[in-house]
C-alpha cells in the first residue's frame, strides 16, 4: 500500500527545495511579512517555528545562533535570535500567521500572506 510521504515537491529537486524554504525564512525574517503562494506559506510555517524555537531556547548561551545558522544566512540569524525570538519569550508557539488573499491573476494560484504574529 502506498503511503504519502510528508511534505511538498513544488516540482524541483531537494536543494531547490531546501533553497527555497531558505530564501523564503530569510525573506520573512528580513521583512517581517511575505507574500507567497499558499501551499508554500504553509510548508514555510513549521520550518520558521522551528527556528524561532531554536532561537529562543539558546540566546544564553549562544547554540541559539549557531543552531539557527545552520539553516539561514548569518544576518538573519542575528536579527532571528536577538530581535525575533525574544518578543516571544512568553509564547509557546504560533509565532506566524497566513492570511489567504485572492488568485493571481496569470495562473489562478492561491496567494497569501506570511507574517510574525
Amino acid at each position: 500500500m502506498k503511503k504519502l510521504k510528508k511534505g511538498r515537491k513544488f516540482g524541483r529537486v531537494r536543494k531547490q527545495r531546501k533553497a527555497l524554504l531558505k530564501s523564503l525564512a530569510v525573506g520573512l525574517i528580513e521583512h517581517g511579512k511575505i507574500k507567497t503562494t499558499l501551499p508554500k506559506a504553509k510548508e514555510l510555517r513549521p520550518y520558521i517555528e522551528r527556528l524561532v524555537t531554536y532561537a529562543k531556547k539558546g540566546i544564553k548561551a549562544g547554540a541559539g545562533i549557531r543552531n539557527t545558522e545552520v539553516f539561514l544566512s548569518k544576518d538573519a540569524s542575528l536579527k532571528l535570535a536577538y530581535k525575533i525570538a525574544p518578543k516571544y519569550a512568553e509564547r509557546k508557539g504560533g509565532y506566524t500567521r497566513i492570511i489567504k488573499l485572492p488568485p493571481r491573476m496569470r495562473d489562478a494560484a492561491k496567494m497569501a500572506y506570511i507574517e510574525f504574529v
